[in-house]
């Protein structure tokens, strides 16, 4: 069942909650992949019923052309939905911009304590604010349960516990690891504007990544963002953006390790246009 009115699902759920069952959510920007299909299956084991939104948020887009060039493949999102889950326990929100925004798309102001002044939201002004609006809606419309969110984008995981804090949403925020392709390349919906050759060679940059924790163990922060800058500069047709190792808790770059810390490395490479990113934890 596919609901395109924020006002006929509210009512729909709303029925739907009379029976006591819980609510799973998953919000998506669509062109979906096993990773979120991992994410689905993960809300149907914990949930008794799932929702599922497919909106490309344009107030999270700083670059036009991206927002012009996302991937929209809603025919075959909803086919493959269909193909994997149980169509008995899952519908789909899919709204045109208006239902959410109304005439004009315009994003609210959020302060998320400054986890929204570095990496993404230092490279993407607006992003997270963004982020805050789509999923403040979502969350007041669906008013679910728990909602699930993957690990590739750690640094939006981290803003929306922040949104769930600073609202007091009755939610459970569940993070799940990253889903990667057999390569170790990070699922994304990015990744289908790869051409066949770039998607083989993007798999480079978590084969890059992945000696970094050992590196990390034996070296200095500064250390470490130079091993891996450098050894990324020498793959061709890669252009680093930035390669940053922060704190998971705060996201802040850091420069002196702190063995009571948890650190996690992030790191934003464009390859054939494409801005891919990916993060692994370092201790």
């Amino acid at each position: 069942m596919v609901f395109e009115s924020h006002k006929n699902l509210s009512q729909y759920l709303n029925n739907h909650r009379d029976t006591n069952k819980s609510i799973g959510f998953v919000p998506t920007m669509g062109a979906l992949h096993q990773g979120h299909l991992a994410l689905m299956k993960k809300a149907l084991e914990d949930n008794d019923f799932l929702v599922v939104s497919i909106f490309v948020n344009p107030t999270q887009f700083n670059n036009p052309e991206d927002l012009k060039k996302y991937p929209r493949l809603l025919e075959a999102d909803l086919k493959l939905m269909e193909s994997q889950l149980d169509s008995s326990n899952f519908i789909t929100y899919a709204p045109a911009v208006e239902d959410v925004y109304g005439k004009i798309a315009v994003s609210k102001s959020y302060h998320f304590d400054g986890l929204e002044d570095v990496m993404e939201g230092s490279q993407r002004p607006g992003h997270f604010d963004g982020v805050g609006t789509i999923l403040q809606f979502l969350f007041e419309v669906v008013q679910p349960d728990r909602a699930y969110f993957g690990e590739k984008d750690f640094q939006q995981l981290q803003i929306i516990k922040k949104l769930k804090e600073k609202l007091q949403l009755p939610i459970e925020i569940i993070g799940y690891p990253i889903h990667r392709e057999e390569s170790g390349l990070a699922m994304s919906s990015r990744n289908a504007r790869l051409s066949p050759e770039g998607f083989i060679k993007a798999a480079q940059i978590y084969q890059v990544l992945k000696e970094a924790p050992g590196y990390f163990s034996k070296h200095s922060i500064k250390e470490t963002i130079a091993f891996v800058s450098k050894k990324i500069s020498q793959l061709s047709g890669f252009e680093l953006e930035y390669f940053t190792i922060a704190d998971e808790k705060t996201l802040s770059p850091a420069t002196i390790k702190d063995s009571s810390k948890n650190y996690r490395a992030f790191i934003v490479v464009h390859l054939e246009g494409v801005r891919l990113i990916d993060n692994i934890p370092l201790n």
